[in-house]
Formats: C-alpha cells, sequence, structure tokens
C-alpha cells in the first residue's frame, strides 16, 4: 500500500508541526535532565513488578527461572528503548508512542496506539493503588493501627466494604503533586526511588545470606503439559507477566517536552534505568527464590513471606515501606504519562479540548489531571481490580512494537532528518525489538488478547464518531 495523504492510516503528520509551540501559550518548562529522567524510569518501573508479580510468576508460571524471564524482557526493552530513543531525540514532544506513531505511521494508527495506551496507564494506575493500599494496611496491622475492612475493600470483593479509601487517597495525592508541576513532581519521585531502592539493596544484602541453595533446583521445573505452566513456555509467560514491571520507558518518553536535551538525555533516561532496575531484578528474584520455595510465593505479599524467613522481623516493616514507596512512585509516573498522552491528542484535535488545557502558573495540562484523578480513584476505590497485570503488559507491549515499526518507516521514508541518536544496527534492532515483544504477546492468555479488542472497537467507535471530523490533520491532507 501506498503512502497516499487521503487515507488516513497513512496521513503523517510533520514532524515540524510535532514540535510546534504556539506562542509559548501550551508550552511546558523544560526542567528535567537525565538524572531526572532515570529517577522517573525508574520510579516507573521498581513498584508493582518487583513487590508482587516476581512472587506470582515464579509460583504460577516460571519457578526460580523467573530471572531468565526477567532477562528476555529485559532484552526485548532494551531493543525497544534504542528505538524509543532515536524518535524522542527526533520527535522531542509529549505524547510517546502515540506521538511517534503519528510522524511514522499515520493517524489512525497513532489514535490506537494513544487509546490503548488510555487502558494501559488508567488500570495499570488502578491496580497499583489498590496494591498500594493493602501494604499500607499491613504495615499499619504491624503496629496495631489496622484500618476498618469497610474503608481498605470495594463493594464487589467477596467480603464487602465500603469503598479502598486509601487506593482513592493516593490517587488524589499523586495528581496534586503532578498538578503543581512536572520539576515538583521530579523532586518528590527522587525522594521516593531513594528510599526504596535502599530497601530493596538492604533486602538483597540481607537475605542473600539466609537463601536455601536447595530452593533453585529445579530451577526450570518440569512443564505440566500445559502451554505457561513451567518449562520453557513458563518462562515465556513469566516474561509476559513481569513485562509490567517495566513500563516505565513509556513514561519516561512522555516527559521529552519538559527535558532540557532530549536528544541527549532520553537515551541515558531509558537505557539508564533499564540497566539499573534489570540488575536489582536479577538479584532480588534469586534472594526471593532462594529464601522460600517458589510454590510458597503465590501470596498477596511474596516479599514479606519470603524476608520472614530472616531472623530479622523488623524487615518485614521495611519491606512494607519499601512497596508503599515503590508503588507510590509507579502511580506517579502511570498519571504523568496518562496525562501527557493524552494532552498531545487533544492538540491534535482527536479528543476535546479541555484535555489540553494548561495551568496558567503552574503549566502543566490541569483539566486532564482532575478528570484522570476522579476516573482513576473511582476505579481503584470502588471496584475489586485482579489480573489486570496482563492487560497493562499487553498494552506495553503493542507500543514497543509500534515504535519499532515507526523506527523502521521513518528511515526509509525520511532518511534525511537529523537524528541526535541514532538506534544502532537498524534494521536489525528494530526487527527485533518486534520480534522479542511480539514473542512475549504470543505468551499471553486468550482473555488478555479478547479484552484488548474489546478496548480498541469502542476506540473506533470514539474516533470514527468524534476523532476524525475534528483532527487537526485535515490541513495537512
Amino acid at each position: 500500500m501506498s503512502l497516499t495523504l487521503g487515507n488516513p492510516l497513512f496521513t503523517r503528520k510533520p514532524i515540524a508541526a510535532l514540535g510546534a509551540e504556539d506562542g509559548g501559550k501550551h508550552s511546558f518548562k523544560r526542567t528535567l535532565g537525565p538524572l531526572s529522567l532515570v529517577g522517573l524510569g525508574i520510579g516507573a518501573i521498581i513498584g508493582a513488578g518487583i513487590f508482587s508479580l516476581t512472587g506470582t510468576a515464579a509460583a504460577h508460571d516460571a519457578g526460580p527461572a523467573i530471572v531468565l524471564s526477567f532477562i528476555i524482557a529485559a532484552i526485548g526493552c532494551g531493543f525497544a528503548g534504542l528505538c524509543y530513543s532515536e524518535l524522542a531525540s527526533m520527535i522531542p514532544v509529549a505524547g510517546s508512542a502515540y506521538t511517534y506513531a503519528y510522524a511514522s505511521l499515520g493517524e489512525l494508527v497513532a489514535w490506537i496506539i494513544g487509546w490503548e495506551l488510555t487502558l494501559e496507564y488508567a488500570m495499570g494506575a488502578a491496580t497499583v493503588s489498590v496494591s498500594w493500599s493493602t501494604y499500607l494496611n499491613k504495615l499499619l496491622a504491624g503496629w496495631g493501627l489496622a484500618l476498618p475492612h469497610a474503608l481498605v475493600a470495594s463493594p464487589f470483593d467477596p467480603v464487602p466494604g465500603l469503598i479502598n479509601l486509601p487506593a482513592v487517597l493516593i490517587i488524589v495525592l499523586a495528581s496534586l503533586v503532578l498538578i503543581r508541576g512536572i520539576s515538583e513532581s521530579a523532586k518528590v519521585n527522587g525522594a521516593i526511588v531513594a528510599l526504596k531502592v535502599t530497601v530493596v539493596l538492604v533486602v538483597i544484602v540481607v537475605g542473600a545470606f539466609y537463601v536455601h541453595p536447595a530452593n533453585w533446583h529445579p530451577f526450570i521445573p518440569a512443564n505440566t503439559g500445559k502451554f505457561g505452566d513451567f518449562g520453557w513456555s513458563g518462562v515465556a509467560r513469566g516474561a509476559s507477566t513481569v513485562f509490567f514491571a517495566y513500563i516505565g520507558f513509556d513514561a519516561v518518553s512522555t516527559a521529552a517536552q519538559e527535558t532540557k536535551d532530549p536528544g541527549r538525555d532520553m537515551p541515558i533516561g531509558m537505557m539508564g534505568s533499564l540497566a539499573i532496575c534489570t540488575v536489582l531484578y536479577i538479584a532480588f528474584a534469586l534472594v526471593l527464590t532462594g529464601l522460600l520455595p517458589y510454590t510458597q510465593l503465590g501470596s498477596a505479599a511474596p516479599v514479606a513471606d519470603a524476608i520472614g524467613q530472616t531472623p530479622f522481623p523488623i524487615l518485614r516493616s521495611a519491606v512494607n515501606i519499601g512497596a508503599i514507596a515503590g508503588l507510590t512512585s509507579v502511580i506517579l509516573v502511570m498519571l504523568l504519562g496518562q496525562s501527557r498522552v493524552f494532552y498531545s491528542m487533544s492538540r491534535d484535535g482527536l479528543l476535546p479540548k479541555i484535555f489540553s488545557a494548561v495551568h496558567p502558573t503552574f503549566r502543566t495540562p490541569w483539566m486532564s489531571n482532575i478528570l484522570f484523578m476522579v476516573f482513576t480513584g473511582v476505579l481503584g476505590g470502588l471496584l475489586p481490580i485482579k489480573e489486570l497485570g496482563e492487560i497493562t503488559s499487553m498494552g506495553t507491549l503493542l507500543a514497543f512494537v509500534i515504535v519499532c515499526v515507526g523506527v523502521l518507516v521513518l528511515r526509509r521514508v525520511d532518511p534525511d532528518r537529523v537524528r541526535v541518536f541514532r538506534a544502532p544496527w537498524v534494521p536489525f534492532v528494530p526487527i527485533a525489538g518486534i520480534l522479542v515483544c511480539g514473542g512475549m504477546m504470543a505468551a499471553l492468555p486468550l482473555l488478555t488478547w479478547e479484552m484488548l479488542m474489546v478496548w480498541l472497537a469502542l476506540g473506533m467507535v470514539v474516533y470514527l464518531s468524534y476523532s476524525r471530523f475534528h483532527s487537526h490533520m485535515r490541513g495537512y491532507r
């Protein structure tokens, strides 16, 4: 098929137009450097994966070989991260994979990925807020201050409550911090990252002295005869599951328009956060599966259970504190990414203008933050969100595949464009990213694919009934 301007599927937005700012009225302050971006990446990556999904995937999918699952996921992230970095250096504006798809693959593909990212961030933030509430109540219970069940459970839980109040409050708090400004958000996130990385290191160092090597045997448990239940297919399913833990890449790229030097800083932020977090994940997974048999790691708080094998009960509280800090930063970065994607889609006319309203003082998309604060807060407070890590992983993997395809397309249709950072070994790197990420998508359960198709079908209704009639791309066709 040819690149025809009349077909919205292939109507690419000019890169120069993506970077245009109308008199500064809608521009963000460029305050973020490479260290802040690494902090944002770590803030999103270390959280739900290391405190919850590691144990779950080990118990149900891969056993001690969950270590290999993290390595496979990191390889896929590495390929995609190099492609993200090239596109971020070419298109240094808010919007992440959505913006990159608009410039390389056209309006309809951009709409699909933007709509899908909405599901990824909203459901991911709501799910993490429920986990945050659980860890907070465990910490308070250890001090004899447990909250009433009615205030930490949804009306639809097996034992119904009134509302998951802590989940709502953390969504509100994170949203208010983001409204105040990205610079302030980065400072708060930096403090949180320092705290949770310290706790993670303490658990790794102390726990390493009490591991039982026998728990690592067999390292790859025999497959049960069903795809994904241990064996190498379980390692693949585990990689797909824990991929939820690597969504920090996409969230980092959404801050490109607030970065001082995107061409230099984006690759450092993305690849630096990946390298640090992968090392921590591997060490943490080895300690976790060495402290306790993998079959006993399927609880809601596997890290607390595992660290209980050491003679230091105080570490239980440390783990809970680290989990609370880690999940807080995940929520912060997810809500940041969500508002920036909607900001970009609104600027392009695909969504109502309210989503791109920028606060006159704080220079942040505050109305978008408020709207998502309400939406995500309701989800976290009233719904018993379960098993949503896989749908979030699906969304992230799809975004990574689109970005890798985008690099291939732009290298062909716009080869002379200045690229401050160029992904090495093209086309090998983007093709490898497509294959690795696509393979992990294929390893996810059928139900996850069905949920994605339903959400995308709803998105097409919105696009066909509103977005295509209001799109600013009409001026380029």
